[in-house]
Protein backbone atom coordinates (compact mmCIF):
# COMPACT_ATOMS: atom_id res chain seq x y z
CA UNK A 1 0.00 0.00 0.00
CA UNK A 2 1.60 3.38 -0.96
CA UNK A 3 2.87 5.30 2.11
CA UNK A 4 1.34 8.39 0.61
CA UNK A 5 -1.91 8.09 -0.99
CA UNK A 6 -2.43 11.93 -1.16
CA UNK A 7 0.29 12.62 -3.76
CA UNK A 8 -0.13 11.53 -7.35
CA UNK A 9 2.90 10.17 -8.75
CA UNK A 10 1.87 10.57 -12.41
CA UNK A 11 1.20 14.36 -12.36
CA UNK A 12 1.42 15.83 -16.07
CA UNK A 13 3.36 18.77 -14.84
CA UNK A 14 6.15 16.62 -13.55
CA UNK A 15 6.91 15.61 -10.19
CA UNK A 16 4.43 15.30 -7.53
CA UNK A 17 1.53 17.02 -6.29
CA UNK A 18 -0.75 16.75 -3.20
CA UNK A 19 -4.35 16.36 -4.00
CA UNK A 20 -6.63 19.56 -3.60
CA UNK A 21 -8.84 18.03 -0.97
CA UNK A 22 -12.82 19.75 0.19
CA UNK A 23 -13.47 18.87 3.88
CA UNK A 24 -16.03 19.75 5.58
CA UNK A 25 -14.03 20.98 8.44
CA UNK A 26 -12.35 23.71 6.43
CA UNK A 27 -13.51 27.12 6.21
CA UNK A 28 -16.07 28.20 3.11
CA UNK A 29 -13.65 29.86 1.56
CA UNK A 30 -11.01 27.28 1.59
CA UNK A 31 -13.05 24.65 0.13
CA UNK A 32 -14.40 27.35 -2.69
CA UNK A 33 -10.31 28.12 -3.43
CA UNK A 34 -9.80 24.40 -3.12
CA UNK A 35 -12.65 23.91 -5.49
CA UNK A 36 -11.65 26.04 -7.96
CA UNK A 37 -7.70 24.84 -8.05
CA UNK A 38 -9.37 21.28 -9.15
CA UNK A 39 -10.60 22.90 -12.45
CA UNK A 40 -8.98 21.34 -15.82
CA UNK A 41 -6.34 22.51 -18.02
CA UNK A 42 -5.58 20.42 -21.26
CA UNK A 43 -9.08 18.13 -21.17
CA UNK A 44 -7.30 16.37 -17.83
CA UNK A 45 -10.19 15.14 -14.97
CA UNK A 46 -9.34 14.24 -11.36
CA UNK A 47 -7.72 11.47 -10.75
CA UNK A 48 -9.57 8.72 -8.90
CA UNK A 49 -9.31 8.63 -5.01
CA UNK A 50 -7.54 6.60 -3.73
CA UNK A 51 -10.51 4.39 -2.32
CA UNK A 52 -11.01 2.45 -5.33
CA UNK A 53 -12.95 2.60 -8.39
CA UNK A 54 -16.67 3.19 -6.78
CA UNK A 55 -19.45 6.00 -8.18
CA UNK A 56 -20.50 7.21 -5.05
CA UNK A 57 -22.38 11.02 -4.72
CA UNK A 58 -19.02 12.69 -4.07
CA UNK A 59 -17.73 11.32 -7.52
CA UNK A 60 -20.63 12.24 -8.95
CA UNK A 61 -20.79 15.85 -8.14
CA UNK A 62 -16.67 16.19 -9.03
CA UNK A 63 -17.10 14.82 -12.32
CA UNK A 64 -16.32 17.06 -14.77
CA UNK A 65 -14.34 19.58 -12.38
CA UNK A 66 -11.11 19.93 -14.23
CA UNK A 67 -7.26 21.16 -12.74
CA UNK A 68 -5.80 24.48 -14.28
CA UNK A 69 -2.22 25.80 -13.44
CA UNK A 70 -2.14 29.44 -13.02
CA UNK A 71 -1.66 30.73 -16.63
CA UNK A 72 -5.13 28.68 -17.61
CA UNK A 73 -6.94 30.72 -15.40
CA UNK A 74 -5.56 33.89 -16.87
CA UNK A 75 -6.06 32.66 -20.37
CA UNK A 76 -9.95 31.89 -19.08
CA UNK A 77 -10.59 35.55 -17.07
CA UNK A 78 -9.01 36.85 -20.59
CA UNK A 79 -11.57 34.82 -23.17
CA UNK A 80 -14.43 35.94 -20.65
CA UNK A 81 -13.47 39.54 -21.03
CA UNK A 82 -12.76 39.62 -24.31
CA UNK A 83 -16.18 38.28 -24.95
CA UNK A 84 -17.54 40.33 -22.51
CA UNK A 85 -16.52 43.58 -24.23
CA UNK A 86 -17.10 42.04 -27.82
CA UNK A 87 -20.93 42.19 -26.66
CA UNK A 88 -21.15 45.21 -24.82
CA UNK A 89 -19.18 47.02 -28.18
CA UNK A 90 -22.41 45.56 -30.34
CA UNK A 91 -24.78 46.97 -28.06
CA UNK A 92 -23.06 50.04 -27.73
CA UNK A 93 -22.54 50.61 -31.90
CA UNK A 94 -26.59 49.63 -32.11
CA UNK A 95 -27.30 52.28 -28.79
CA UNK A 96 -25.38 54.60 -31.02
CA UNK A 97 -27.89 54.38 -34.40
CA UNK A 98 -30.45 54.91 -31.75
CA UNK A 99 -28.84 57.87 -30.12
CA UNK A 100 -30.90 60.59 -30.49
CA UNK A 101 -34.23 58.36 -29.01
CA UNK A 102 -32.08 57.71 -26.17
CA UNK A 103 -31.68 61.50 -25.23
CA UNK A 104 -35.01 61.88 -25.55
CA UNK A 105 -35.93 59.45 -22.99
CA UNK A 106 -32.89 60.43 -20.79
CA UNK A 107 -33.71 64.01 -20.85
CA UNK A 108 -38.14 63.56 -20.25
CA UNK A 109 -37.43 63.38 -16.48
CA UNK A 110 -36.13 67.12 -17.17
CA UNK A 111 -38.63 67.82 -19.49
CA UNK A 112 -41.54 66.87 -17.04
CA UNK A 113 -40.18 68.74 -14.02
CA UNK A 114 -39.96 71.65 -15.92
CA UNK A 115 -43.70 71.40 -16.99
CA UNK A 116 -44.43 70.54 -13.13
CA UNK A 117 -42.91 73.70 -12.38
CA UNK A 118 -44.62 75.64 -15.07
CA UNK A 119 -47.93 74.54 -13.66
CA UNK A 120 -47.24 75.38 -10.71
CA UNK A 121 -46.30 79.03 -11.00
CA UNK A 122 -49.73 79.30 -13.00
CA UNK A 123 -51.34 78.07 -9.59
CA UNK A 124 -49.72 80.38 -7.76
CA UNK A 125 -50.67 83.45 -10.16
CA UNK A 126 -54.22 82.20 -9.96
CA UNK A 127 -54.84 82.28 -6.47
CA UNK A 128 -53.26 85.53 -6.69
CA UNK A 129 -55.63 86.89 -8.98
CA UNK A 130 -58.48 85.35 -6.50
CA UNK A 131 -56.75 87.02 -3.88
CA UNK A 132 -56.36 90.57 -5.01
CA UNK A 133 -59.02 90.90 -7.02
CA UNK A 134 -62.13 90.39 -4.69
CA UNK A 135 -64.76 92.65 -5.45
CA UNK A 136 -65.25 95.55 -5.31
CA UNK A 137 -61.25 95.72 -6.52
CA UNK A 138 -61.30 95.12 -10.68
CA UNK A 139 -59.26 95.38 -12.85
CA UNK A 140 -59.73 98.48 -14.04
CA UNK A 141 -60.06 100.38 -10.54
CA UNK A 142 -56.91 98.31 -8.84
CA UNK A 143 -53.39 98.50 -9.41
CA UNK A 144 -52.37 95.09 -7.74
CA UNK A 145 -55.40 93.30 -9.74
CA UNK A 146 -54.61 94.99 -12.77
CA UNK A 147 -50.74 93.61 -12.12
CA UNK A 148 -52.26 89.94 -11.13
CA UNK A 149 -53.81 89.14 -13.91
CA UNK A 150 -51.06 90.77 -16.49
CA UNK A 151 -48.73 88.00 -14.23
CA UNK A 152 -51.95 85.63 -14.87
CA UNK A 153 -51.83 86.00 -18.71
CA UNK A 154 -48.09 86.06 -19.21
CA UNK A 155 -46.72 82.39 -20.68
CA UNK A 156 -44.83 80.44 -18.12
CA UNK A 157 -41.59 79.58 -18.89
CA UNK A 158 -40.16 77.63 -15.45
CA UNK A 159 -36.58 76.55 -16.94
CA UNK A 160 -34.64 74.55 -19.91
CA UNK A 161 -31.92 72.23 -20.60
CA UNK A 162 -28.70 74.44 -21.97
CA UNK A 163 -26.01 73.49 -23.92
CA UNK A 164 -22.90 75.67 -22.90
CA UNK A 165 -19.65 73.98 -24.24
CA UNK A 166 -19.76 73.49 -27.78
CA UNK A 167 -18.58 69.91 -27.67
CA UNK A 168 -20.92 69.24 -25.07
CA UNK A 169 -24.08 68.22 -27.44
CA UNK A 170 -21.83 65.66 -29.37
CA UNK A 171 -20.10 64.15 -26.23
CA UNK A 172 -23.39 63.84 -23.89
CA UNK A 173 -25.68 63.01 -26.80
CA UNK A 174 -23.60 60.62 -29.16
CA UNK A 175 -21.25 59.40 -27.03
CA UNK A 176 -22.00 58.93 -22.88
CA UNK A 177 -25.55 58.41 -23.34
CA UNK A 178 -25.35 55.65 -25.74
CA UNK A 179 -22.45 54.10 -23.16
CA UNK A 180 -24.74 54.31 -20.54
CA UNK A 181 -27.66 52.49 -22.21
CA UNK A 182 -25.34 49.83 -23.34
CA UNK A 183 -24.30 49.23 -19.34
CA UNK A 184 -28.09 48.17 -18.86
CA UNK A 185 -28.56 46.19 -21.86
CA UNK A 186 -25.78 44.78 -22.36
CA UNK A 187 -25.91 43.85 -18.74
CA UNK A 188 -27.39 40.03 -18.67
CA UNK A 189 -24.74 39.39 -21.07
CA UNK A 190 -21.80 40.76 -19.01
CA UNK A 191 -23.25 38.97 -15.88
CA UNK A 192 -23.62 35.47 -17.91
CA UNK A 193 -19.81 35.98 -18.91
CA UNK A 194 -19.11 36.49 -14.73
CA UNK A 195 -20.99 33.15 -14.24
CA UNK A 196 -19.50 31.37 -16.72
CA UNK A 197 -15.87 32.03 -15.50
CA UNK A 198 -16.91 31.07 -11.92
CA UNK A 199 -19.02 27.86 -12.96
CA UNK A 200 -16.31 25.59 -13.94
CA UNK A 201 -14.91 25.73 -10.39
CA UNK A 202 -19.15 24.52 -8.89
CA UNK A 203 -19.90 21.40 -8.30
CA UNK A 204 -22.83 20.09 -10.82
CA UNK A 205 -25.60 20.59 -8.55
CA UNK A 206 -24.15 24.31 -7.90
CA UNK A 207 -24.03 25.08 -11.66
CA UNK A 208 -27.81 24.71 -11.91
CA UNK A 209 -27.95 27.93 -10.16
CA UNK A 210 -26.57 29.83 -13.48
CA UNK A 211 -30.13 30.80 -14.50
CA UNK A 212 -31.93 31.71 -11.70
CA UNK A 213 -28.42 33.95 -10.92
CA UNK A 214 -28.22 35.62 -14.26
CA UNK A 215 -31.99 36.63 -14.42
CA UNK A 216 -32.37 37.51 -11.08
CA UNK A 217 -29.18 39.46 -11.03
CA UNK A 218 -29.46 41.55 -14.61
CA UNK A 219 -33.52 41.72 -13.65
CA UNK A 220 -32.63 43.62 -9.93
CA UNK A 221 -30.45 45.57 -11.80
CA UNK A 222 -32.84 47.01 -14.58
CA UNK A 223 -35.19 47.19 -12.02
CA UNK A 224 -33.38 49.68 -9.87
CA UNK A 225 -32.61 51.82 -12.93
CA UNK A 226 -36.54 51.40 -13.90
CA UNK A 227 -37.22 52.77 -10.16
CA UNK A 228 -34.80 55.84 -10.55
CA UNK A 229 -35.81 56.62 -13.92
CA UNK A 230 -40.11 56.94 -13.22
CA UNK A 231 -40.09 57.65 -9.46
CA UNK A 232 -36.71 58.45 -7.32
CA UNK A 233 -35.23 60.74 -10.00
CA UNK A 234 -38.28 62.46 -11.10
CA UNK A 235 -39.44 63.26 -7.76
CA UNK A 236 -35.98 64.46 -6.45
CA UNK A 237 -35.31 66.79 -9.62
CA UNK A 238 -38.71 68.38 -9.56
CA UNK A 239 -37.98 69.39 -5.71
CA UNK A 240 -34.22 70.34 -6.58
CA UNK A 241 -35.50 72.70 -9.69
CA UNK A 242 -38.25 74.42 -7.63
CA UNK A 243 -36.37 75.59 -4.89
CA UNK A 244 -35.71 79.33 -6.29
CA UNK A 245 -39.17 79.30 -7.06
CA UNK A 246 -40.29 81.67 -4.34
CA UNK A 247 -37.25 84.32 -5.47
CA UNK A 248 -38.15 84.23 -9.32
CA UNK A 249 -35.21 82.34 -10.07
CA UNK A 250 -35.38 80.31 -13.07
CA UNK A 251 -33.65 77.39 -13.64
CA UNK A 252 -31.06 77.14 -16.87
CA UNK A 253 -29.11 73.57 -16.47
CA UNK A 254 -26.66 72.77 -18.45
CA UNK A 255 -26.63 69.50 -20.23
CA UNK A 256 -23.56 67.69 -18.44
CA UNK A 257 -24.85 68.87 -15.38
CA UNK A 258 -27.95 67.22 -15.80
CA UNK A 259 -26.42 63.72 -17.29
CA UNK A 260 -23.80 63.37 -14.66
CA UNK A 261 -26.59 64.06 -12.19
CA UNK A 262 -29.05 61.94 -14.33
CA UNK A 263 -25.79 58.59 -14.21
CA UNK A 264 -25.45 58.55 -10.61
CA UNK A 265 -28.66 58.31 -9.62
CA UNK A 266 -29.38 55.82 -11.68
CA UNK A 267 -26.67 53.75 -12.04
CA UNK A 268 -25.77 53.77 -8.05
CA UNK A 269 -29.82 52.78 -7.59
CA UNK A 270 -29.20 49.79 -9.60
CA UNK A 271 -25.89 49.15 -8.15
CA UNK A 272 -28.16 48.98 -4.84
CA UNK A 273 -30.49 46.76 -6.12
CA UNK A 274 -28.45 44.26 -6.39
CA UNK A 275 -28.59 44.21 -2.28
CA UNK A 276 -30.79 40.63 -2.22
CA UNK A 277 -28.32 39.09 -4.61
CA UNK A 278 -25.16 39.69 -2.04
CA UNK A 279 -26.72 38.67 0.83
CA UNK A 280 -28.02 35.44 -0.55
CA UNK A 281 -24.24 34.75 -1.62
CA UNK A 282 -23.42 35.40 1.82
CA UNK A 283 -25.35 32.90 3.27
CA UNK A 284 -24.39 30.24 0.26
CA UNK A 285 -21.03 30.52 1.38
CA UNK A 286 -21.57 30.27 4.79
CA UNK A 287 -20.29 34.05 5.72
CA UNK A 288 -23.50 34.77 6.84
CA UNK A 289 -27.35 33.24 8.46
CA UNK A 290 -30.41 35.05 8.32
CA UNK A 291 -30.48 34.48 11.95
CA UNK A 292 -27.34 36.36 12.43
CA UNK A 293 -28.58 39.23 9.88
CA UNK A 294 -31.90 39.45 11.38
CA UNK A 295 -30.80 40.07 15.34
CA UNK A 296 -28.28 43.23 13.50
CA UNK A 297 -30.95 44.32 11.52
CA UNK A 298 -30.95 47.45 13.01
CA UNK A 299 -27.65 48.22 12.47
CA UNK A 300 -28.29 47.10 8.86
CA UNK A 301 -31.01 49.70 8.67
CA UNK A 302 -28.89 52.26 10.32
CA UNK A 303 -26.08 51.88 7.66
CA UNK A 304 -28.63 51.82 4.52
CA UNK A 305 -30.55 55.31 5.85
CA UNK A 306 -26.83 57.23 6.50
CA UNK A 307 -26.22 55.45 2.48
CA UNK A 308 -29.07 57.01 1.39
CA UNK A 309 -28.35 60.14 2.81
CA UNK A 310 -25.30 60.43 0.87
CA UNK A 311 -27.12 59.25 -2.60
CA UNK A 312 -30.12 61.03 -2.52
CA UNK A 313 -29.93 63.98 -4.27
CA UNK A 314 -32.00 65.79 -2.12
CA UNK A 315 -32.00 66.84 1.64
CA UNK A 316 -35.22 66.54 2.06
CA UNK A 317 -36.87 63.60 4.34
CA UNK A 318 -39.46 62.44 1.60
CA UNK A 319 -36.68 61.97 -0.93
CA UNK A 320 -34.72 60.39 1.73
CA UNK A 321 -37.35 57.99 2.69
CA UNK A 322 -37.94 57.28 -0.95
CA UNK A 323 -34.63 55.53 -1.15
CA UNK A 324 -34.46 54.17 2.45
CA UNK A 325 -37.08 52.26 2.07
CA UNK A 326 -36.92 50.32 -0.87
CA UNK A 327 -33.61 49.59 0.54
CA UNK A 328 -34.69 47.91 3.78
CA UNK A 329 -36.76 46.37 1.90
CA UNK A 330 -34.38 44.69 -0.50
CA UNK A 331 -32.53 43.77 2.59
CA UNK A 332 -34.99 41.60 4.41
CA UNK A 333 -35.81 40.00 0.33
CA UNK A 334 -31.86 39.19 0.69
CA UNK A 335 -32.56 37.66 4.21
CA UNK A 336 -35.69 35.84 3.40
CA UNK A 337 -33.89 34.36 -0.04
CA UNK A 338 -31.05 33.52 2.38
CA UNK A 339 -33.70 31.82 4.69
CA UNK A 340 -35.40 29.99 2.32
CA UNK A 341 -31.33 28.58 1.11
CA UNK A 342 -31.00 27.19 4.49
CA UNK A 343 -34.19 25.50 4.64
CA UNK A 344 -33.87 23.80 1.01
CA UNK A 345 -30.12 23.23 2.94
CA UNK A 346 -31.14 21.27 5.83
CA UNK A 347 -34.27 19.79 3.89
CA UNK A 348 -37.15 21.43 5.93
CA UNK A 349 -40.49 22.58 5.10
CA UNK A 350 -41.33 26.37 5.05
CA UNK A 351 -43.57 27.37 8.06
CA UNK A 352 -46.69 28.78 6.57
CA UNK A 353 -48.36 28.38 9.91
CA UNK A 354 -46.31 31.05 11.48
CA UNK A 355 -46.11 33.94 8.27
CA UNK A 356 -49.14 33.57 7.11
CA UNK A 357 -50.99 35.08 9.43
CA UNK A 358 -48.51 38.10 9.47
CA UNK A 359 -49.00 38.55 6.03
CA UNK A 360 -52.84 38.31 6.22
CA UNK A 361 -52.60 41.26 8.98
CA UNK A 362 -50.24 43.32 7.02
CA UNK A 363 -52.16 43.22 3.81
CA UNK A 364 -55.66 44.03 5.98
CA UNK A 365 -53.49 47.00 7.38
CA UNK A 366 -52.66 48.06 3.98
CA UNK A 367 -56.28 48.19 2.83
CA UNK A 368 -57.38 49.51 5.77
CA UNK A 369 -55.38 52.27 4.79
CA UNK A 370 -56.22 52.90 1.66
CA UNK A 371 -60.08 52.91 2.18
CA UNK A 372 -60.05 55.91 5.25
CA UNK A 373 -57.39 57.43 2.61
CA UNK A 374 -59.88 57.05 0.31
CA UNK A 375 -63.48 57.87 2.38
CA UNK A 376 -61.97 60.56 4.45
CA UNK A 377 -59.63 62.33 2.85
CA UNK A 378 -60.76 62.08 -0.65
CA UNK A 379 -57.94 60.11 -2.59
CA UNK A 380 -58.53 58.30 -5.73
CA UNK A 381 -56.72 55.93 -8.05
CA UNK A 382 -54.69 56.61 -10.79
CA UNK A 383 -53.03 54.51 -13.62
CA UNK A 384 -49.86 55.88 -12.64
CA UNK A 385 -47.55 56.96 -9.67
CA UNK A 386 -47.75 57.19 -7.21
CA UNK A 387 -51.14 55.40 -7.97
CA UNK A 388 -53.62 56.97 -5.08
CA UNK A 389 -53.54 60.89 -5.28
CA UNK A 390 -55.82 63.58 -3.49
Amino acid sequence: MDEHPDIYPDDPYGGSIKKDKVSEDDSPLENLLARFSQKGGGGKKLPPTSGGGGNDGGDDEEEGMLRMSFLDHLGELRSRIIRALVGFGVVFLVSLVFSNQLWLIVQAPAVEAFRRLTQQAQQADEERVKEVCKPPATQATSAPCAEAVKAAETPKVSGSLVGIDPMEQFSILWMWTPLVASIFLASPWILYQIWAFIAPGLYRSERRWAVPFVLTTAGLFLTGGLFAYFIAFRYGLTFLLGLGGFAGIKPMISIDKYFELFVDVMLGVSAIFEMPVIIFFMVLLRLATPKFLMEHSRYAILAIVILAAIITPTPDVFNLMLFAVPMCLLFFVGVFAGYLLVLHREKRRFPWSKVLPWLLIILAILAVTGGVMVVKYHYHLVKHWPYLIK
